[in-house]
């Protein structure tokens, strides 16, 4: 089935259809219930006064002269039927199984004391003839043209309005359902695992205030797994940092030698690896870093300048003149992570600045390295995860530099991707939120 018609893919769709379309259907039913009843209430009492007035007008017309009785036909005319001194207009005979109830009625009113006999006349509306032969000879014809009755005319402004009604009440019930599902997927959207996300209001109906009671609880139980988990991580590698110095310490004493140099390359990397787990574990814990207005020209000069003092081959290109609300430095500590693995990999980094069309900022970290397989651009982001080539002692890759980069940029609320460039390297995107002003405000503690 094609989507314009298949089943809405919003539960608030699925459940006002629902609704709309049962209210809509018990109303008509209900509606069409009534209309019944009354149709039939009114076509009885309709069809009981015309045989009151057949009856009476046959037998007034019985007692007049001759003479008279054209000047009386007038009075007797009603809005359906008239009555006609003559044999009337010749037609087709009525198929009495299938004759109108005003026929049957006649026939039960007049039936007794006349010989009636009844003839479809050919008209563009419904039109039948009623013949009998009065007492002294004369013929006369009842001439019927049957007419719906015909409808209030405030009756199709009620049903408008109480379709607007089922309309109005249909939506207040889903936005009243559907609302604690939005509060929660907000939050959820929003879980900071530091504890610090959206705490849902725990009021309200019994259903909903379980389960803005139960996300809370989770929450507070993820923030604390995730902080003892964090704490153990910087803990262990915090206390190894000391027997490493340790051992680098005694292996300057060995004599010189190729066992030397390996011995010392392992400490090296182990205490590199110890440090990136240090970082790692900090860089869940953000709190202690409060936010404050950044230029982001001068903060990436400053960053490019301190990359060229040492001889580094970093670029930067764009100015945008922007100042966001930020956290200075996770957002310098993603960027240094991202520079140093394009340095590492392709030898030179830029650092492009572009705005975008929603007001947000991205910052490009751009390399002509070999690149990432397209399978693995979003597996390099977690943590330990190396690509293969970087598994020697020339690259020292400890798998935690991304992954620190990719944590930090969840914390300042923006977005990190990887993807490959043509022509070969890599492009990193940090994607931040949209800018707070333009403005020149100076960066002079980073």
């Amino acid at each position: 089935m094609k989507r314009g018609f298949g089943w809405p893919r919003t539960l608030a769709s699925r459940l006002s259809l629902i609704f709309l379309i049962s209210l809509v259907l018990a109303h008509g039913l209900s509606f069409g219930l009534q209309f019944y009843e009354r149709y039939e209430s009114a076509m009885t009492t309709m069809l009981g006064n015309m045989e009151r007035d057949l009856t009476t007008t046959v037998a007034i017309l019985e007692r007049l002269p001759v003479e008279e009785r054209p000047s009386w036909l007038p009075r007797f005319e009603h809005p359906t039927y008239r009555y006609v001194l003559g044999p009337g207009q010749t037609g087709t005979p009525v198929d009495m199984d299938k004759a109108p109830m005003s026929v049957h009625s006649m026939q039960d009113s007049l039936g007794r004391d006349y010989t009636l006999t009844f003839n479809n006349i050919a008209d563009s509306h419904p039109h039948y003839q009623a013949h009998l032969t009065l007492k002294d000879g004369n013929p006369l014809t009842i001439d019927v043209r049957p007419q719906i009755t015909p409808l209030s005319p405030w009756l199709p402004l009620l049903l408008i309005g109480q379709l607007v009604l089922l309309i109005a009440c249909t939506w207040l019930a889903v936005r009243t359902a559907i609302r604690p599902l939005t509060r929660l997927s907000h939050a959820v959207d929003n879980l900071d695992p530091n504890g610090e996300g959206i705490r849902l209001d725990e009021s309200g109906p019994a259903e909903v205030a379980f389960a803005a009671v139960a996300f809370n609880t989770m929450q507070q139980r993820i923030a604390a797994y995730v902080k003892e988990r964090m704490q153990l991580l910087a803990a262990i590698s915090h206390d190894l940092q000391t027997p490493i110095t340790r051992m680098k310490l005694r292996a300057e004493f060995m004599d010189d030698g190729v066992e030397k140099d390996k011995l010392w390359s392992d400490l090296s990397e182990m205490q590199h690896l110890v440090q990136e787990g240090v970082a790692y574990a900090r860089s869940m814990d953000t709190s202690t870093e409060t936010a404050r207005r950044v230029d982001m020209d001068s903060f990436l000069d400053s960053l490019v300048f301190d990359y060229q003092d040492v001889g580094r081959e970093v670029e930067l290109s764009g100015k945008t003149g922007a100042v966001i609300d930020t956290r200075p430095h996770a957002l310098r500590r993603v960027l240094v992570n991202l520079t140093d693995n394009a340095l590492k990999f392709g030898g030179a980094a830029q650092i492009q600045v572009l705005a975008n069309p929603d007001n947000s900022l991205s910052l490009q970290v751009l390399d002509r390295g070999p690149g990432i397989a397209e399978a693995q651009l979003s597996e390099v982001l977690k943590p330990f995860y190396r690509v293969e080539s970087s598994r020697n002692r020339d690259t020292g890759g400890t798998g935690l530099g991304l992954a620190i980069a990719q944590q930090l940029t969840i914390a300042l609320g923006g977005t990190l991707s990887l993807s490959n460039r043509e022509g070969g390297g890599l492009c990193a995107q940090l994607k931040l939120p949209a800018r707070i002003a333009t403005g020149t405000v100076k960066i002079t503690d980073l």
